[in-house]
Formats: C-alpha cells, sequence, structure tokens
C-alpha cells in the first residue's frame, strides 16, 4: 500500500460540508497562531525526508528541515514547551527568531536520502560564511550524511526567508525553505526610538488597555514591541504567513527514486519540474481546514505553523509574509487594506527618513523569494453603523468627533492606525461617529462591509451577557461570542481548493473578537 492511502481518505463528495463545518466551529472553537518559533544564536537543523498531510486524506512525501537536536529555546515564551517541540523534519522549516546584531551559526546535517545528494541554506540578505562540505553553485553544501556550518550576523531587522541553494526547483518544491525573524535594536527603554506614548495607553509600545469588563488583561504574544525601529512599525499582535505550493507528480517520482544507490553530488534522481502543476496550496505548510487548527497540534507532527488570526478592534496586526514556491499568489484579505511597512527587511520611508513610504495594499502579490512586513487594522470605521451595541458608559457617549465645524476629523485610513484620535472610544476603539446607529442605516463601503449574521454571528461585537441592546428583528443569534469572521485567502480561485475540490488550500479566516474577550494565542 502507498503511503499515500494509509491516511483514511475523505471523498470530494464529503469534502465540502466537512470543510464548512469547519468554517462554521472557527466562531466558536479556539485556535490561534501568533508567529512562534525557535530562538538562540546557534542552530543545529537537519534537512530530511517525511510525509505531509493534506485535508483530502493524501499523504505526500515531503523534505524539509528540522531540529538535529533540542532547541534552545521557544519564542513566544508563553508558548514556550509546545507538545509538538522540533521535529527533526518539519514543513515549512523552523522559524528562527534572532536579534539585530547577533552573530548567527546555522550547522546543517543532510538526511536526506543519497539518491537527493547535496543540500545547503541560503539566507538571502546576509554576508554568509560557509565552512565545511563543498562548494556549490551558490554556497557551501553539505553532502549526504554530512555536515556544513554558515555563519553571518543579523544586520537587518524584519522578516527574511531561507531556503536550499541546492538544485532549487526540486529541492524547494519538496519543502527546503523556512523563515528567519530578526528583532530590531530598539532603545534603551524597550521602545523605537523617537516614541512617545499615546494619551490613554501604557508606556509600552501599543499595547491595548484593559477594560473594566475583561476578566483578565490582554495577553502579550508579540516577538517585539516594534517591528523595526520606527514608532510607526509599533504593533499589538503579529502572525506569519508563508504561502506555497505542491505538485505531487514531482513528489511522486523523488518518493519512488529515494531508495536509488548513490554517491553523487548531484543525486542520481532524474524528476521532471516542468511542466509545473500544483494541485495543494498552502499557508504555513498546511491547507484549508488544517490550517485553523492549533499551532504544534499532534496530527500534523511535521507541519506545527498554522495560519488563524485573531484580533481585537482597534488593534495594530503586523502581518509578516513570505512567498516560499515557485509561483505568485495573489494574498487577498478583507476588512480593510493593510499598510506595506518593508520588503525584504527594508523599510519604505519618505525622503524624510521617518514617515512611511509603503502602498496601502488590498491583496498583496506574495513575490516568491520576497518578504513582506504590512500592518493591518479594524475598527468598523465606515460601516456607519453601530458594530458594538455597547449602552454601558464609555467615551463615545460624551465624545465630540468633528473637527470643530460639523466635518468628521478622520477620512482617511491612517485614522484607523491612531486609536488615541478623537473619533475613537479611547478603550474599545469604537468610531464614535457611528455610536448609536442602528441598522438599517445607510449602505456602507461594499468593500469593507461585514457580510451579514452568519458571518458575524450578530450584527454587535459586545458580549451579549454585557450588552442588553436587542438583535435586529428577525435575527437569530448563531455565535454566543459575538465577533466577525473575513475570509483572508488567494485571489487565484484555484489556488482556494484541495486538488481541485472547494474550500481548501490559501483560504483561512481572521476572526474579530470582542474587545471584551481575552486572546489565548496557546490555545
Amino acid at each position: 500500500m502507498r503511503a499515500m492511502n494509509m491516511k483514511t481518505l475523505i471523498s470530494k463528495t464529503q469534502l465540502l460540508p466537512v470543510l464548512m463545518v469547519a468554517v462554521a466551529l472557527l466562531l466558536t472553537a479556539p485556535a490561534y497562531a501568533a508567529a512562534p518559533g525557535i530562538t538562540g544564536t546557534s542552530f543545529n537543523l537537519t534537512a530530511g525526508a517525511a510525509f505531509s498531510s493534506q485535508p483530502d486524506g493524501a499523504l505526500i512525501y515531503s523534505w524539509g528541515y528540522g531540529c538535529a537536536s533540542p532547541a534552545g529555546g521557544f519564542l513566544p515564551t508563553a508558548i514556550s514547551s509546545p507538545s509538538g517541540g522540533c521535529p527533526d523534519m518539519q514543513l515549512p522549516g523552523p522559524t528562527l527568531i534572532v536579534n539585530q546584531g547577533d552573530v548567527v551559526t546555522v550547522t546543517l546535517h543532510n538526511n536526506l536520502p543519497a539518491a537527493a545528494g547535496n543540500t545547503s541554506i541560503l539566507f538571502p540578505g546576509f554576508t554568509v560564511a560557509g565552512s565545511g562540505g563543498s562548494a556549490g553553485l551558490l554556497t557551501q553544501e553539505a553532502a549526504h550524511g554530512g555536515t556544513v556550518v554558515y555563519t553571518f550576523t543579523a544586520s537587518t531587522p524584519g522578516t527574511h526567508t531561507y531556503y536550499s541553494g541546492t538544485q532549487g526547483d526540486l529541492q524547494i518544491e519538496m519543502g527546503l525553505y523556512g523563515a528567519l525573524i530578526v528583532l530590531p535594536t530598539l532603545a534603551v527603554n524597550g521602545l523605537p526610538n523617537g516614541y512617545s506614548t499615546p494619551t490613554r495607553s501604557p508606556a509600552t509600545c501599543h499595547v491595548a488597555p484593559t477594560l473594566p469588563t475583561v476578566p483578565t488583561p490582554q495577553l502579550d504574544y508579540r516577538l517585539a514591541p516594534a517591528a523595526y525601529d520606527n514608532p510607526a512599525a509599533c504593533y499589538d499582535r503579529e502572525y506569519l504567513f508563508q504561502f506555497s505550493e505542491m505538485d505531487p507528480r514531482i513528489h511522486r517520482q523523488a518518493e519512488e527514486q529515494a531508495g536509488l544507490t548513490c554517491a553523487a553530488a548531484t543525486g542520481c534522481m532524474v524528476v521532471a519540474t516542468e511542466p509545473y502543476i500544483p494541485a495543494y496550496f498552502m499557508i504555513n505548510g498546511r491547507s484549508m481546514p488544517d490550517d485553523m487548527d492549533p499551532n504544534y497540534a499532534l496530527q500534523y507532527p511535521h507541519q506545527p505553523y498554522n495560519g488563524n488570526p485573531h484580533m481585537h478592534p482597534g488593534d495594530l496586526v503586523l502581518m509578516r509574509i513570505i512567498g516560499q514556491g515557485r509561483i505568485q499568489h495573489p494574498f487577498h484579505f478583507h476588512g480593510n487594506h493593510a499598510r506595506v511597512l518593508a520588503r525584504d527587511g527594508n523599510l519604505l520611508l519618505n525622503s524624510d527618513g521617518a514617515s512611511l513610504a509603503g502602498p496601502l495594499l488590498f491583496t498583496t502579490p506574495t513575490v516568491p523569494g520576497q518578504t513582506q512586513d504590512q500592518i493591518f487594522a479594524w475598527t468598523g470605521q465606515g460601516l456607519n453603523w453601530d458594530v458594538y451595541g455597547l449602552t454601558q458608559s464609555h467615551t463615545c457617549n460624551t465624545h465630540n468627533a468633528t473637527d470643530g465645524n460639523g466635518r468628521n476629523k478622520f477620512t482617511t485610513p491612517a485614522s484607523a492606525y491612531d486609536p488615541t484620535s478623537p473619533g475613537f472610544d479611547g478603550a474599545t476603539h469604537e468610531w464614535c461617529p457611528d455610536h448609536g446607529k442602528v441598522m438599517p442605516v445607510a449602505p456602507p463601503d461594499p468593500q469593507a462591509v461585514a457580510n451579514g449574521l452568519w458571518y458575524g454571528g450578530t450584527p454587535f461585537l459586545g458580549m451579549q451577557s454585557a450588552n442588553p441592546k436587542p438583535l435586529p428583528p428577525g435575527a437569530v443569534q448563531q455565535n454566543p461570542e459575538a465577533g466577525y469572521a473575513y475570509m483572508w485567502h488567494s485571489h487565484n480561485e484555484r489556488e482556494i481548493t484541495t486538488n481541485n475540490v472547494f474550500p481548501g488550500g490559501l483560504l483561512m479566516m481572521l476572526i474579530i473578537d470582542p474587545p471584551t474577550s481575552t486572546i489565548d494565542e496557546t490555545l
């Protein structure tokens, strides 16, 4: 029996209702994401083979990087002891988290089949010294059973990628890639230089204040207060999205030839990597709905990372985006535009050297090999009705949200990035000009609309137990926790399928939780 037949298959007729149920469960079942990884300055990695799982029941023979010895540490610290640890092969490879200025050493052990030949790692954007192994076309390579050591200084903060520099058309396709996050050097107080604490906020870079109705403070799973040493790079929570794809025909050929006896540095496999016809599309190594299960879920021993962002209204969400595959994937997110901070670790600034110059995007082209850091926020601004339904005392009850001449002060997307501005409630981030407006009202911008009660569960973000305001006539509350769910997905229709069955592939849900709820990324 072939290995990919060992998992119980889900027929195509069964897949659609199964996946739709999974989406519905998102509104009640916690399965969060953050950006977990391993930390230190010395990493002992291995390149090896194992099987990755797909939601149609297939187990795909794959290659990947993993830990050759126990990891030195995990970040965020709240999930420092994940049940899955760092396996000896994972897809994508372990996220390496280092500090700016660190001298980083990566030792790579080649545990791929002998027929695969040599392998290696490239670290784009850094000056890398390699030792051991043998000289390859792009970098030092490790022979089968051998090792090579790479050393570089993590000079540039932000999100970076790493991947094989050997037979890239085969080895990257098979899964030899991962993420490198470099945390910035900040001022002495741990905040970006030039940052001043906004009114009504704690002296920490953009951490939302605790609400009187929240039983515990907002939990902090950030890797750093800011993505770069710039006040505009502050954020409240972060998520890593690595986009890739698989052509199962290539993986099947590699599996069939893995047992060949071989001593050649170039390997002995004859695998046709063209024409390229991928059938599986993945976020962080998983396809929908698997990407909505928790990090380190036991059912995916070689795919530890998920893709399931959560946020509160007004949170500044740092989106770390990497194109890890061979083709471009148009990453489309609903709810708001996102501001591009940086590409390939290069902060995009205007001529003043301080203010952001990156564009606002509603769809991000995930260019192969390119990384992007972006900031996303959602407040309900522009919907033109009260998405919170809050009646308890808060600042919107007494707020003047105009410029003194009766005009709305905030007409640009940038206003969503300043929750301390007069248009917003200082605690809940409610957009005050819409406070008390009922449905139905004038139609909102169709690009910003929350699509009805199925997606929102209720038209109010406030917890119903603390919110006496009733639902509209005839409405049925389908989600007791309220909130909103927006699809984040590829805008290429075929890429939101699993082996040509919809829904699947590059698809996940952004969950906007009520401001009165606590988001626990360890669940």
